[in-house]
């Protein structure tokens, strides 16, 4: 060692400077092959050159992208109630709450889902956060003319923009609800031995998939590509399901071939801006605490099942009981798929308007 550093001391200065430029410009070299080794590839955006087509009706934002959506129920000039819908993970504008027609023209409802942001045929958003998310559900009502409040409802991972339109834009917000909405392990208001108890219960790979979505989410998509690495079994639909209903429609829909053609339609841009952005957002550090809103100016209600293996039911009572102003209606002997249980959204829809 005492030789090195009298090597170096006999250096010169120009010799020193050469040095230590070429050590700069092979970190720069290295840094450079990693960004590009865990850099996602480019989205193949709906309606430009190379991208899929633009099949379905679509609106224009603020800022420059185009949210895709799919309108049912009344017509809006007639309906008495307005509701913006969230799909979940894997999802799509062609999801709904399955309530009957009969029932949505009694109550006089009208519904638009929409692509959330680099799903479907609305344009990616690689700034996308639990704000734009609630704000995307604003613009698209107001593009769509729905009024000054509208209600909103959210499905399985889709309820962290109903979380956030109920602490960014809870003026516009008539009232919400929430399906087996997918919670945060790292929010705040979770005591820290339940969350790790509930976190630890998953799949080894879901728990690393998580762990990457929460803290090293830029290399997410690199993570997720590696067949050798521990990966989501979620995204594999492989989860193991407690609930027979839901084992049974998974079985069904794998069958038959849905289950491949939703992913094709929800990733057709790119699965990173779709699912991987997805986890990133929701996993991710978020700007603030569901248990730590203040009680909004509306109704808010959260559906749970009681045998869901996606979403611990423990973990959904705290939030219901930190939130004095949360319904909470608990489902029991009932898992995942809120919106294959018969009679459920006639349910939904008399509970938010009855």
């Amino acid at each position: 060692m005492a030789e090195r550093l009298l090597w170096a001391s006999t250096m010169s200065s120009g010799e020193k400077t050469r040095g230590m430029g070429a050590m700069g410009t092979l970190v720069g070299q290295l840094g450079e092959l990693l960004s590009r080794a865990v850099m996602p590839p480019p989205p193949r955006v709906c309606g430009a050159p190379g991208g899929p087509p633009v099949t379905a009706p679509r609106v224009r934002l603020s800022d420059g992208r185009h949210l895709a959506y799919e309108e049912s129920g009344v017509p809006k000039e007639a309906a008495r109630y307005k509701i913006v819908f969230s799909h979940g993970f894997t999802g799509s504008r062609l999801d709904s709450l399955r309530a009957s027609p009969e029932v949505a023209e009694e109550l006089g409802v009208y519904m638009v889902a929409f692509d959330r942001a680099g799903y479907g045929e609305s344009d990616p958003n690689p700034n996308r956060t639990v704000k734009s998310a609630a704000l995307d559900m604003a613009e698209l009502a107001d593009a769509l003319g729905l009024g000054d409040k509208f209600y909103v409802v959210g499905v399985s991972l889709g309820s962290h923009a109903v979380w956030g339109a109920l602490r960014y834009i809870p003026e516009r917000i008539a009232g919400a609800a929430m399906m087996a909405p997918v919670v945060n392990y790292w929010w705040p208001g979770f005591p820290a031995e339940d969350a790790a108890a509930a976190y630890g219960r998953q799949s080894y790979g879901d728990q690393w998939a998580l762990r990457v979505s929460h803290h090293a989410p830029a290399i997410l998509h690199w993570w997720m590509d590696q067949s050798w690495l521990p990966t989501s079994t979620v995204v594999d639909n492989t989860t193991f399901l407690p609930n027979k209903r839901d084992a049974d429609i998974r079985r069904t829909l794998t069958a038959d071939g849905t289950l491949q053609k939703k992913k094709e339609m929800a990733t057709q841009q790119g699965i990173n801006e779709s699912y991987y952005r997805d986890m990133t957002v929701m996993f991710g550090k978020w700007e603030f605490d569901p248990m730590a809103l203040p009680e909004p100016p509306c109704p808010v209600h959260i559906w749970q099942g009681d045998e869901d293996g996606l979403v611990p039911v423990a973990l959904q009572r705290h939030v219901a009981g930190k939130l004095g102003w949360v319904s909470y209606h608990e489902l029991p002997g009932t898992g995942h798929f809120l919106s294959a249980v018969p009679g459920l959204g006639d349910t939904v829809l008399r509970t938010l308007f009855g």
